[in-house]
């Protein structure tokens, strides 16, 4: 079944049902701790998926029974990675991790950091990269005061977005109009 509107016109109707908005959150995120499922919750701009962002979402799965992405908005990338990102728009980049079979749900944050959505959501388990120090983690403390607990992920050496984009330009940076596409 095709999804339809603009924030998913060709997308799979289970895809379209793995984006939450803030609306959403709470009649989705209470019935899961009410059944007793082991919430994880991730964030990050996730901005050209690559295996790096894939192996990170699957190990992050596998420390719970439902991962729930924080994915940051466009005004949130720029201010965190430059002017010219993210490269992708945030519905597209939500649809596409919504698509990726470990992921429960997907949601977009405005905020420069993921406080008010993990103090929001409750997770039992929060997840970094292993390059973020545990007392640089923020929402830590909010879960480590529930009895949760953080996790560190790690990183997946030679896989960057900004690794990517750096190909591309050195491989395609010039192109005439034959080139284009």
């Amino acid at each position: 079944m095709v999804g339809t509107g603009s924030k998913g016109k060709n997308a799979d109707a289970g895809t379209l049902k793995k984006l939450l908005t803030a609306a959403k959150l709470g009649d989705v995120i209470q019935p899961l701790h009410r059944k007793g499922l082991k919430l994880v919750f991730t964030n990050g701009c996730f901005d050209i998926l690559h295996v790096g962002h894939v192996r990170y979402l699957e190990s992050a799965a596998l420390l719970g029974d439902v991962l729930v992405v924080g994915l940051n908005s466009d005004r949130s990338v720029k201010a965190i990675k430059g002017e010219k990102r993210p490269i992708v728009p945030e519905h597209q980049r939500a649809e596409v991790l919504a698509a990726v079979a470990c992921v429960g749900y997907v949601i977009i944050f405005d905020d420069p950091d993921p406080f008010t959505l993990i103090e929001t959501i409750r997770p039992d388990v929060l997840v970094k990269g292993a390059d973020w120090a545990e007392d640089e983690i923020i929402g830590a403390d909010i879960v480590k005061a529930d009895g949760g607990r953080v996790a560190r992920v790690p990183i997946v050496g030679g896989a960057s977005t900004t690794g990517l984009i750096d190909r591309i330009v050195r491989l395609y940076g010039k192109r005439d109009e034959k080139g284009a596409s």
